[in-house]
């Protein structure tokens, strides 16, 4: 029983985990796990990305991320890139953290 509950317990804290968004910017593509381009407007944009002030509100894989300085503490490694042509994933930065949300759902997989 004891084996189970522990199971569960792990299971869930992965998952929970997983969804997180602590962004690490790196300065190597080769190190990146997405490349990254920003656009000049959210209409282009795969995703509206909100920058939030604590790791604490960067849940979930809704477009808000936390960059954190380390690479070790990240979800995600990304790399900014100079064109969109060469990106993963296209996003735009809101000032609003109720503008953080997918245009392109298919494309959500890459932040998991």
């Amino acid at each position: 029983m004891k084996n189970v509950f522990f199971s569960v317990l792990i299971t869930v804290g992965l998952s929970i985990q997983a969804d997180a968004q602590k962004v690490f910017s790196t300065n190597s593509k080769y190190d990146a796990d997405v490349k990254v381009f920003v656009a000049n407007s959210k209409y282009d944009a795969d995703v509206v990305v909100f920058k939030c002030s604590s790791k604490y509100d960067a849940k979930d894989n809704k477009g808000l991320w936390f960059f954190v300085n380390s690479k070790y503490d990240a979800d995600k490694k990304v790399f900014f890139v100079d064109s969109k042509y060469d990106a993963d994933l296209i996003i735009f930065f809101s000032d609003s953290k109720y503008d953080a949300a997918w245009k392109k759902s298919s494309k959500k997989h890459l932040m998991y």
